[in-house]
C-alpha cells in the first residue's frame, strides 16, 4: 500500500511514543531498544535492511525523542551521518558504512573547529597521495567520538569518512552539558582511501545537520513547555498570588511564541531540504530557512528553556528531567555555535511579533488560551 509522507512520519512518530511508554531508559541505555525497533535502520536503502525514509521521517523520530528529552545518539548517527551519506556517499561507502548501522553502530561528525562559525570553510586539510588521503586538523564539541564506529570529518577538499579506529586520532574528552561523550580531535596524518573523500559532501552534511538539529529543538520546546504548563497549573490551583501569576503567564507566552516560531522555521526547512530540486534558486530558499532556524535555536531556544526551569521551580519533582531539557538546549546550541557568532539575524522572518508589547498585563484568558495550544504543537 503506498503512503504519503505525512502517514510516514506519523507512523514513525508513534513507534516512538511507544517505545518510550513501553521502556523507562532515556539515556544510551535505550539504545538496543531503538535498535530492535527497526528506528535506527528506518533511513537506509533496503538492500541494506532499511526502508528507505528520508529526512522528514527522521526528523519525526528526532523531534519524539526530545519532546521528553532522551539522551541517545540519533541526531549524530542518522541526522549527522547516514543522511549526508546518502546524499554524498559513493556505493563503495554506504557498503562500508550502512551495514555497520543496520547492527547498531553509531555515527558522529566533527562538524566544529575552534573559533570558527558553523558555516565557515573548514581549514582542515585533506591531501591525496595517490589511493590515499591524508587528513589533518583539529576539530571541537564532537559527541561521542569514543563509542562511533565512522566519524565525518569536513575537509577543505570535501567529506572525509573516517574509520574511528583509524591511527593518528587523538581524542581529549570535554565537559559536556549534557553528561553524553564529548571529545576534542586532532587528526595527524589519518590515512582513508582517496574513495572514502566526497568532494561535494560537506554542504549536505551542514544542511542536514542544522535541519535536523531543528527537529530536537523543535521537540525540546514542544516537552518543557508541555511540563511547565502543567507545573504551572498544579501550582495555579494551589494558589498563586497574582503578581506571580501574572509573571508565569507572561512567561508561558513568550515560551509559546518561541516554541511556534522554531516549529514553524524547521517544519518549513525541512520540507524545502526534502524536496528534490538542484536549482541555484531552491538552494537559495533552503540556506535562508537553514539561517534563520539557526538564528532562532542559538538565540531563543536557551533563553526559553532558562525561562521553564525557573518557572518550575528548583527542588520540584520536575527538576531532573527539566534538567535534561536544558542540557540538551545548551549543547545543541554549542554545536551550531552560539548567540556569539550570530550577532542579529537579517531576515524579516526573525522579527517576530512578542505578545504583549503594548505592555498591558495578560489575563487569564491569555494564560488559557497558550495553556491549551500546547498540545496543537
Amino acid at each position: 500500500m503506498n503512503v504519503t509522507m505525512d502517514e510516514s512520519q506519523d507512523a514513525v512518530a508513534e513507534i516512538v511514543v511507544s517505545l518510550l511508554e513501553r521502556v523507562s531508559a532515556r539515556n544510551i541505555d535505550l539504545w538496543p531498544a531503538l535498535l530492535g525497533s527497526g528506528l535506527l535502520s528506518a533511513p537506509l536503502p533496503q538492500r541494506y535492511g532499511g526502508e528507505g525514509l528520508g529526512l522528514l521521517e527522521v526528523s519525526a523520530i528526532l523531534k519524539e525523542l526530545a519532546t521528553d528529552a532522551v539522551e541517545v545518539p540519533v541526531l549524530s548517527t542518522l541526522g549527522f551521518g547516514v543522511l549526508p551519506l546518502l546524499r554524498a556517499a559513493t556505493d563503495d561507502v554506504m557498503e562500508r558504512v550502512f551495514p555497520a548501522v543496520a547492527e547498531g553502530a553509531i555515527v558522529t561528525a566533527a562538524l566544529n573547529e575552534p573559533g570558527a562559525s558553523f558555516s565557515s570553510k573548514p581549514s582542515t586539510t585533506a591531501i591525496t597521495d595517490g589511493t590515499t588521503v591524508r587528513i589533518s586538523g583539529h576539530k571541537v564539541v564532537v559527541q561521542y567520538a569514543s563509542r562511533a564506529s565512522w566519524i565525518l570529518v569536513p575537509t577543505d577538499s570535501g567529506l572525509a569518512v573516517v574509520d574511528a579506529k583509524a591511527p593518528g586520532i587523538s581524542r581529549v574528552p570535554n565537559a559536556s552539558p549534557t553528561g553524553v561523550p564529548e571529545f576534542t580531535l586532532r587528526l595527524d596524518n589519518v590515512s582513508i582511501p582517496a574513495e572514502q573523500l566526497l568532494p561535494d559532501g560537506v554542504p549536505p552534511l551542514k544542511r542536514l545537520a542544522l535541519a535536523t538539529i531543528g527537529s530536537v529543538a523543535d521537540g525540546l520546546l514542544h516537552g518543557v513547555l508541555r511540563r511547565t504548563v502543567e507545573q504551572v497549573q498544579a501550582q495555579a490551583r494551589l494558589g498563586l498570588s497574582p503578581i506571580q501569576f501574572r509573571a508565569a503567564s507572561r512567561n508561558i507566552h513568550d515560551i509559546y511564541v518561541a516554541s511556534r516560531a522554531v516549529h514553524s522555521i524547521t517544519l518549513s526547512a525541512n520540507r524545502a531540504l526534502a524536496q528534490e530540486d538542484d536549482s541555484a534558486e531552491h538552494r537559495k530558499r533552503i540556506d535562508t530557512a537553514l539561517e534563520t532556524l539557526a538564528y532562532r535555536v542559538a538565540t531563543a531556544l536557551p533563553e526559553a528553556v532558562r525561562k521553564c526551569y525557573q518557572l518550575n521551580g528548583i527542588g520540584s519533582e520536575h527538576t531532573a528531567p527539566l534538567y535534561r531539557y536544558y542540557s540538551q538546549a545548551k549543547a545543541i546550541a554549542r554545536i551550531i555555535g552560539g548567540s556569539p557568532f550570530r550577532p542579529e539575524c537579517p531576515r524579516a522572518e526573525c522579527a517576530l511579533p512578542r505578545p504583549h508589547d503594548d505592555g498591558a498585563a495578560p489575563s487569564t484568558a491569555d494564560f488559557v488560551s497558550a495553556a491549551t495550544s500546547v498540545a496543537t504543537i
